[in-house]
């Protein structure tokens, strides 16, 4: 890969490199490989919102590079015509780091899944996220793993019937929200594969982002957990169960009323910190919670993703819970290196040799 002498980005990786003398499109980043997912798989609207919105990164196709572990969504660095990685099972975090601080002139992409990022990958994913790697992690959570055939994944609810719980799993999901925020993960989302809009704009705010994105994308598994996000998809059940989050904005949800209003709200209370969901009525419309992406503590943005629930009727907070600027790992890894070579410090012979001897016999 080719390497370019340049300043450090200030956002994301975005501004890196200039694009060539014309525009990008979206059949830049598409590869000649043929696609291969299940008819229906929500991974085709995952890849098409992806595709579509790496032109808008004014980045060259060489200094973009998806990482991905195994499963279904890994299939990813193939479909896209940019450098790419397909490495092991829930190793993409960690050999993403790598890459992220080794090669500044870089964006880096993670695409894994419930299974490869929450099962075998866990370790991975909460250090690279306590560590704000300068890195973007798409992790596809269709509670299921589908590329072994339909094992309970640690994202399937309590009770779920599989081909490896014939009677019913008895593990308690992981919620990947909770994990990120108690990981001080500093830009955690969530969107849906179906909403090409939101997605978008979701993936807009993560890559913009200078240290470790997190989204989650509810996804869409038709062979062996189908219909698994319907209550958030059905028109007539959706206003009920998104809460749909936005900077500045009280949180409100529910079928609009005639007025427009959305009818219930999210409320803390001042002395716990709980946060719950009440109807919304005029004598405590100014109690409602006002959603705050940058707050420092992510208590509030923690209990907010409690709300999650499980099972047939899915309710889910949707949108950007934290984003919030930390110094990042691969940034202060880089100031160090420079720090200790302009001290003259860093022969590789005498790392090897070391200081710490022994005498035997």
């Amino acid at each position: 890969m080719t390497t370019f002498d340049l300043p450090l980005p200030t956002r994301g990786g975005t501004d890196l490199v200039p694009t060539t003398d014309s525009p990008q499109t979206r059949k830049d980043f598409s590869s000649d490989q043929e696609v291969r997912w299940c008819p229906g798989c929500g991974d085709y609207a995952v890849l098409a919102a992806v595709q579509g919105f790496l032109p808008e990164l004014g980045l060259r196709r060489e200094n973009i590079v998806f990482v991905s572990g195994i499963g279904c969504s890994s299939r990813f660095p193939y479909y896209l015509d940019t450098y790419g990685l397909h490495s092991i099972h829930g190793r993409a975090p960690a050999i993403a780091t790598g890459l992220a601080t080794a090669r500044e002139d870089l964006s880096v992409w993670v695409v894994t899944g419930d299974g490869d990022a929450l099962s075998i990958g866990g370790n991975h994913l909460i250090h690279a996220l306590r560590r704000n790697v300068n890195m973007t992690i798409l992790l596809f959570n269709n509670r299921i793993y589908g590329l072994t055939k339909g094992q309970y994944s640690p994202t399937s609810e309590v009770g779920k019937v599989t081909k490896s719980t014939p009677v019913g799993s008895v593990d308690h999901p992981f919620n990947p929200i909770s994990l990120a925020l108690g990981a001080e993960a500093t830009f955690v989302a969530r969107t849906v594969d179906s909403d090409r809009k939101h997605l978008t704009e979701v993936l807009r705010a993560a890559a913009a982002h200078r240290g470790t994105s997190l989204v989650e994308i509810y996804q869409n598994c038709p062979i062996f957990n189908d219909d698994v996000f319907a209550s958030l998809k059905d028109p007539e059940t959706a206003p009920n169960v998104i809460i749909p989050l936005n900077h500045g904005e009280p949180i409100r949800f529910g079928t609009p009323d005639a007025d427009g209003s959305r009818p219930h709200g999210l409320f803390r209370d001042p002395a716990t910190g709980a946060v719950d969901i009440r109807p919304v009525t005029v004598a405590n419309e100014s109690d409602v919670l006002v959603h705050d992406v940058h707050a420092e503590d992510p208590s509030i943005a923690f209990a907010i993703s409690r709300l999650t629930s499980f099972g047939e009727m899915t309710r889910a907070p949707i949108g950007i819970f934290r984003q919030v600027d930390r110094p990042t790992y691969d940034d202060q890894i880089r100031a160090q290196v420079a720090h200790e070579t302009e001290r003259g410090v860093g022969n590789l012979q005498d790392l090897i040799d070391g200081n710490d001897h022994w005498t035997i016999g």
